[in-house]
């Protein structure tokens, strides 16, 4: 009885103790599935708080912002004056606007930085907070050369005596200006280039503006002429004073008779104005006041219609020709603009050079390029001879044409 009784005691006890296993096992599993939930949770908390943190700075740097805006916009504002005369422990300014002049001080540190004509910020008190750039048009800085052509001198055939003219008058003064006060005369200021269209005159001033170490300023004649009474006499005025401010400095002016005709008045307010903006012009090159290390080059094909104000020494103390090229020249050119170019052996650039008399040298650029057109649309990777041939018929017009165009010419002169 007892044996028994004591096998059904364990027998329970072991349904118990695995029942009692089966529900732990349970248990744990049910624990580490909410320990990899709450692992999960716990992820997404972390990139939550992340994000929150980032939205926080960024919300941050928006107010910081916004303080600062609306720091600017409760400050006083400021006003523009210029310093008319200054002394010991006072400054004269007048006002813009309302031209009214008043008497005024300056913090130490500013005061020595103080000049007549110098534009200054004032606040309420009309005490000088701050001093300002020089009021430069937008389109005279636009005129400025950052980049300089890839254009030298060595890229210019038959104009070897213009060239050395050219480098005498503009570079040499800038580069070594104790070579005139040892002699004891005054450099030359200014050069003008005329000659017929296409003969180097803009080409010559690229190739200063690359070899120069000088401030390039580049402009059209065209470009000084404009609709309101006194602009183009301002803009005048401003690209000046930014060639005073960057000097060395060199100024070209191309097309320089759209701006420097003889002048004559037909009763318009064109003309007047462009009188106005020519005699600004004169009196900037030289007037009473210095020109500094600044150089003028400009260039025209109608030296015939400028003004004789503006062709007297002291304005171009140098007036070149600019020819058109010799046979010399045009060999020299040929070479340069044929050098690169996949010539056939047949290709005699002498010949070239003597059937193109009265050729350019912008014409013998475009008789190479159209050579080599030609070549181009025959398939063709070397130019022949008779490319050059029709290139030549094509740019300078046959004999019979020339003759039929000289034939209309003396016809109706």
């Amino acid at each position: 009885m007892s044996e028994s009784t004591s096998a059904q005691d364990q027998e329970t006890i072991q349904e118990y103790i695995a029942k009692r296993i089966s529900a732990l096992e349970t248990e744990n599993k049910n624990l580490a599935d909410e320990l990899e939930t709450t692992k999960v949770e716990r992820e997404e908390v972390r990139a939550k708080l992340f994000e929150s943190l980032i939205t926080n700075k960024k919300y941050m740097r928006e107010v910081e912002r916004l303080k600062k805006e609306n720091a600017i916009l409760r400050r006083m504002p400021l006003f523009l004056a210029t310093v008319v005369e200054m002394g010991e422990d006072y400054v004269l300014l007048r006002q813009h606007g309302n031209n009214q002049e008043f008497i005024t001080t300056a913090p130490p540190e500013l005061m020595p930085k103080l000049e007549p004509n110098t534009r200054v910020a004032i606040n309420n008190s009309l005490t000088i907070v701050r001093i300002l750039d020089r009021c430069v048009d937008a389109r005279a800085k636009a005129m400025e050369l950052i980049e300089a052509p890839e254009v030298s001198y060595a890229d210019i055939g038959g104009l070897e005596k213009q060239i050395q003219e050219v480098r005498e008058t503009v570079e040499l003064p800038l580069t070594q200006p104790e070579i005139f006060q040892g002699v004891g005369i005054e450099p030359p200021r200014g050069v003008l280039l005329y000659g017929l269209p296409g003969t180097g005159k803009t080409l010559l001033a690229k190739a200063v503006a690359h070899e120069s170490m000088a401030t390039f300023i580049h402009m059209s004649g065209s470009e000084l002429v404009h609709k309101f009474i006194g602009e183009g006499a301002q803009l005048v005025r401003d690209i000046f004073q930014m060639a005073r401010d960057k000097t060395p400095a060199i100024i070209f002016i191309d097309e320089i008779d759209a701006v420097g005709s003889i002048r004559t008045h037909d009763g318009t307010t064109g003309s007047a104005e462009v009188n106005r903006t020519m005699m600004q012009l004169l009196a900037e090159m030289d007037g009473f006041r210095t020109r500094g290390d600044i150089k003028i080059i400009a260039a025209t094909n109608r030296i015939d219609i400028l003004d004789p104000a503006l062709l007297r020494p002291g304005r171009f103390d140098r007036i070149i020709e600019i020819p058109l090229p010799s046979l010399e020249g045009r060999m020299k050119i040929l070479n340069i603009h044929a050098g690169k170019v996949n010539m056939a052996p047949d290709v005699d650039l002498d010949k070239i050079a003597k059937e193109t008399e009265e050729a350019s040298g912008a014409d013998l650029k475009s008789i190479v390029v159209e050579a080599g057109m030609n070549a181009i649309r025959r398939g063709a990777t070397t130019v022949s001879g008779d490319d050059f041939k029709m290139a030549i018929n094509k740019v300078l017009g046959d004999e019979e044409e020339k003759k039929a165009t000289e034939g209309c010419a003396r016809m109706f002169s």
